[in-house]
């Protein structure tokens, strides 16, 4: 199944979570934070939004940093998925 996003939405799957420390501890599953870098899956095509004109700056592929609890989780053929508003993420990572 093919998820296309509407208007300004952006649908991304979040990266895994680092499972050691840089000292080499290795974190318990209660230990680990929510992760808040995703890569982006689909991206809606923009347009008109609460009378404002949006461009789309996300692409496929980029990296992106999210605010921690925003978006709708959705899981699409066994994948977690979590589609947000584009104003809801923070940064591009390069």
């Amino acid at each position: 199944m093919t998820l296309k996003p509407l208007s300004d939405r952006v649908v991304i799957k979040m990266v895994e979570a680092e499972e050691t420390t840089a000292s080499g501890i290795i974190l318990t599953g209660s230990a680990k934070e929510k992760p808040q870098v995703a890569e982006v899956l689909a991206v809606g095509p923009g347009g008109m939004v609460d009378g404002k004109e949006v461009v789309m700056q996300v692409k496929v592929g980029d990296k992106v940093i999210t605010s921690k609890y925003s978006g709708t989780e959705v899981k699409i053929d066994g994948e977690d998925l979590i589609i947000v508003r584009q104003n809801d993420i923070l940064a591009i990572v390069e």
